[in-house]
């Protein structure tokens, strides 16, 4: 009998399998109108209706047509109003609350003339060929003075929109072949300021945008994955959303080979079945409002889960590892999202009675959760006990539920024959390289009968990784789960840039000479590495580079608030190590400031076979939280530890069961808020944790493999421009393991992809900027020309780029070409064109601001702070009245115009250079100072706005506090006048868009003064 397979990836697949480009395509059309034709000629090629509208009325006028056909419902001319007016346009709503609108209240209430209700579907999720799709391209924007209600509006004309039943729900922005996609981006980002908004705001529904030059092309959501930092909410109208650059992205085939070109890009991503399941399946608003697109790689991960799901069922292969299988997705890909998506789709698949989420430590059951939970809340049922994981197996309504393996095994093991194990589940593991190799693993598809099995790794265990222990049907994670159904690699990854590559330094601070030779028994081994000079040495050296590494000269905004620099681990070989480093930290740091202290914090716990990795697969040892199964000397040293924690930071956790699991996610929350700058660890922490905050991993410890990769990418993770690399600081050679993990978990040739290249050639690249900089550009000469201002700010935020990266090596201290003063006095025109290349000119000239890619990001690294311009008053007052103060001003104006942050506080500090005493503290006078100014100008602003006092200065501190001004909320309500909405020419909006402006140049003025 014949026997036919299913295919594993059908004509309806978001991804497509495979895709070569024409070679003939790409020749088509060159400027930018032409690649616009063309994208709309392939557009309706592939059945999207072209529409040749420019203007609102026809917008909405489509619109209801569109809503009318998909309904089947005819509006009379009241409803239409009604309903256009409280469901669509909202004359509140922004982009969140139409984002929320899109993708969980997309069915929505009318109520109809004769009073009746019905249900009117903007978006149909369920067959999603009901929609209709159309193409509009020229739409235009006329220009508008500032009014009562609203800001000024620019005239603008939008390329490409695409219309899912007449919103505009994605949008596509074209520039030139040869100009750098940024512009367009840019370009995007000016719309959502000046006209998005404007109107009805129809242009607040786009979901998606489309960036491409013809040959690069990205695409991203309306709020990309991770809040754009610097940027400040300004009241609903100018609400922006939350973008940054580095997290667009490229789409791609199934095989990972990114799909570039336009010509490519429109036939795969915006082929009508693959674009309307990402706006329909593959978006997740999480909990915050922000709007996630998953990447082609998670798309096609999950469908092939679900596909494995529908076929195997239909195929009568439940219970086997055909049912199931694994997905390679390298660590930092965003595993939980994909398995998130995977576990929500395919718990609404019929017939699926259970998913079960299992993840293998209680610390990542936790943070699962939040993630799930950060989804969509309510998603998941967690459980605190076996007891609780009994019940909800036991509920129909607990369609996913969280576990932990250990849990499921303890009531697998109490509860033999349960009717449970009869209905059809689909079980997902976390991190499906660890514990479910052994007995466990065994149990849990014994008891199941009806079962799909399935895995996400980051790092799989191989034939060549696998141990030689255990069970030697489970050695590999093929044996365990099946079939490898999906891969994206570290080098994929990277690649892509959706995570850091690495920087490694190995650092030889004591020779130990013949003590690493084999012949050693390791117990001698590692003792000799603890040597007192030795721990000395090292930890000195964290101490000396830790602002190096960690960038702590650098400040950027986390969470309404300004940091400076990262925060780092510290990976110690045994508990013993642990403690030793601990106690030589605090030693050394006894008679430090403590403002310069490092926050320094210490976790570990009982890990059977601490020193020793038995499957020899490179396997971190798993610490779990049974701190009573600590020897007595450890666990009263972590408790001292802990207590360290509690003065520290006003919190009272202890060793027992309950205190330690609440350290453990208190520390996890304060290191991803960069609140703690070092935590000590043994293995905790190595696997699993993600905190974008962290850059710097220290290591005295071995690692290989598995184990390697996995501590290695805490570091790499994407936060801003910034962070530019993960940072791995080795005082152990691990030159030969680091080199042989990525062959092995990502391909033969992936070192140089994985690792940043060598200090010599960044410096070389370095040097020649430098050079082109000072003969094109020489200082004391003015920079005549448009063309010429751009060359001169690509060339100066290219070296600014690479400053970035060299800043990192030890090497470049006292080799930077550039001295201070030079390099103050060319970020000083960098400031200026930026301020004119902001700056619209009016109607008759065209904003430049989109042509060119300012580094502003990297300037505020190297920009001068309070502290140093009160180190230079402290200087001009020793030398006032000797002759010697006319340098020392000038370098304090040279250095505040080379301030982003300084500029616009530049009167402030002048008067104070005139003002300052010769007797009084520098320091103290700067405060009252600031203190006076401070308070005069609120008051000023109070009086001007006729603001109410009390609740306005608490408003204030409110600001100072967050890092922010909220435009948001009842608290701006509270602080604004009385005004009569009947009064002539009143207009609570244009009151409050002003206070709010005016208070946030205030903010802006004295924020980081004081």
């Amino acid at each position: 009998m014949a026997r036919f397979e299913p295919i594993a990836v059908s004509s309806e697949s978001t991804v497509v399998a495979e895709f070569e480009a024409d070679p003939a395509e790409a020749t088509r059309y060159q400027s930018e109108a032409e690649l616009e034709a063309e994208l709309v000629r392939l557009l309706r090629e592939q059945a999207y209706d072209y529409l040749p509208i420019t203007t609102e009325a026809d917008l909405v006028a489509n619109l209801r047509t569109q809503l009318e056909a998909l309904n089947r419902i005819t509006f009379t001319n009241s409803e239409w109003q009604r309903f256009f007016a409280e469901k669509i346009a909202g004359e509140r709503d922004g982009i969140v609350e139409k984002t929320v609108r899109i993708q969980e209240d997309h069915v929505q209430l009318l109520k109809r003339d004769d009073g009746s209700s019905k249900n009117i579907t903007l978006l149909d999720k369920t067959h999603i060929h009901n929609n209709r799709l159309q193409v509009i391209n020229q739409y235009e924007v006329p220009g508008a003075a500032a009014g009562l209600d609203v800001p000024a509006q620019r005239a603008n004309r939008y390329d490409v929109t695409i219309l899912v039943n007449g919103l505009p729900l994605v949008h596509v922005e074209l520039k030139r072949r040869g100009v750098d996609i940024r512009e367009a981006f840019n370009q995007i980002n000016r719309y959502q300021r000046d006209s998005f908004w404007s109107g009805s705001g129809l242009f607040e529904y786009v979901q998606l945008f489309v960036i491409s030059n013809g040959t690069l092309t990205k695409y991203y959501s309306n709020t990309t994955r991770a809040q754009h930092l610097d940027e400040q909410s300004k009241g609903k109208r100018g609400r922006k959303t939350s973008n940054s650059f580095e997290f667009t992205s490229w789409w791609a085939d199934a095989t990972n080979k990114p799909i570039t070109d336009l010509v490519g890009f429109t036939r795969t991503f915006l082929a009508k079945h693959s674009l309307l399941n990402v706006l329909t399946r593959y978006c997740v608003l999480t909990d915050d409002r922000m709007l996630l697109v998953m990447r082609p790689y998670q798309i096609a991960a999950t469908e092939r889960i679900l596909n494995r799901i529908e076929t195997s069922t239909n195929l009568k292969q439940l219970g086997t590892p055909a049912a199931g299988g694994y997905v390679w997705h390298t660590t930092g890909s965003g595993k939980t999202l994909t398995s998130f998506k995977a576990a929500q789709l395919a718990s609404r698949l019929g017939g699926v009675d259970k998913v079960l989420f299992v993840v293998d430590r209680k610390d990542l059951d936790y943070q699962t959760k939040r993630e799930y939970e950060r989804f969509q809340k309510g998603a998941v049922n967690s459980n605190t006990s076996t007891a609780v994981l009994k019940q909800q197996l036991e509920n129909p309504s607990a369609r996913i539920i969280i576990t932990t393996i250990q849990k499921l095994s303890t009531f697998i093991a109490k509860n033999k024959g349960h009717t449970v194990y009869d209905g059809h589940v689909v079980i997902i593991f976390d991190e499906c390289h660890r514990s479910q190799f052994g007995d466990m693993h065994t149990a849990i598809t014994k008891a199941f009968k009806r079962y799909h099995l399935f895995g996400f790794t980051g790092t799989p265990i191989f034939a060549g990784n696998a141990g030689t222990g255990g069970n030697p049907a489970l050695r590999t994670t093929a044996q365990a789960f099946g079939d490898k159904l999906h891969t994206y690699t570290i080098v994929d990854a990277i690649s892509d840039k959706n995570v850091l590559p690495f920087r490694i330094d190995y650092v030889n601070t004591v020779k130990v000479g013949a003590v690493v030779d084999k012949q050693v028994s390791a117990i001698d081994t590692e003792r000799a590495l603890l040597d007192t000079s030795r721990v000395r040495q090292v930890t000195q050296y964290v101490i000396d580079h830790f602002d190096q590494k960690t960038k702590r000269n650098q400040t950027y905004a986390l969470k309404d608030r300004r940091v400076a620099g990262f925060n780092a681990l510290f990976a110690t070989a045994s508990i013993e190590a642990a403690k030793i480093y601990y106690n030589m930290f605090g030693r050394l740091q006894a008679d430090l400031p403590e403002a310069k202290r490092l926050k320094v914090a210490l976790i570990y716990s009982y890990a059977p076979n601490e020193a020793e990795d038995e499957t020899g697969a490179g396997l971190l040892g798993e610490e779990e939280f049974e701190t009573d199964l600590l020897d007595r000397s450890s666990r009263d040293f972590l408790e001292d530890a802990i207590q360290d924690y509690n003065d520290m930071f006003g919190t009272s956790y202890d060793t027992s069961a309950d205190g330690f699991q609440n350290y453990y996610q208190d520390l996890s929350l304060r290191m991803k808020n960069r609140e703690v700058d070092l935590v000590i660890v043994v293995n905790m922490f190595l696997t699993g944790f993600d905190a974008t905050t962290l850059n710097t991993l220290w290591v005295d410890k071995n690692l290989r493999a598995h184990g390697l990769i996995q501590a290695y990418s805490r570091t790499n993770r994407i936060l801003n421009s910034v962070k530019t690399y993960g940072n791995i600081v080795s005082f152990r050679d691990l030159e030969t393991e680091t080199n042989d993990a990525i062959a092995l978990f990502g391909n033969k040739d992936a070192a140089g992809i994985v690792l940043l290249k060598p200090y010599g050639e960044y410096f070389d690249e370095y040097a020649e900027k430098v050079t082109e900089l000072r003969e094109r550009f020489p200082l004391g000469q003015q920079i005549i020309g448009e063309q010429a201002q751009k060359d001169f700010i690509a060339l100066f935020g290219a070296l600014l780029r690479l400053r970035n990266i060299l800043v990192s090596f030890d090497d470049f201290a006292g080799s930077q070409i550039l001295s201070d003063r030079d390099l103050q006095d060319y970020q000083s025109i960098y400031l200026d064109l930026y301020q004119a290349f902001r700056r619209t000119d009016g109607a008759d000239r065209e904003s430049i601001n989109d042509d060119v890619v300012f580094e502003i990001e990297l300037i505020k690294q190297v920009e001068i702070n309070v502290d140093y311009i009160l180190m230079l008053v402290e200087q001009y007052r020793a030398a006032k009245g000797d002759g010697d103060d006319k340098e020392i001003k000038a370098a304090i104006d040279r250095a505040v115009d080379s301030s982003p942050s300084l500029r616009n506080k530049k009167d402030l500090i002048e008067e104070f250079v005139d003002r300052v005493s010769i007797d009084e503290d520098v320091a103290e006078e700067w405060r009252a100072y600031v203190a006076a100014k401070r308070e005069a100008e609120l008051a000023r602003i109070i009086t001007e706005e006729n603001l109410r006092p009390e609740q306005t200065r608490a408003f204030v501190d409110t600001a100072f506090r967050d890092g922010q001004v909220r435009g948001t909320g009842t608290a701006i309500t509270q602080i604004l006048p009385p005004i009569s909405r009947f009064a002539k020419g009143s207009s609570h909006g244009a009151k409050k868009q002003a206070v709010i402006d005016r208070l946030t140049a205030f903010f802006d003025r004295f924020f980081d003064l004081a």
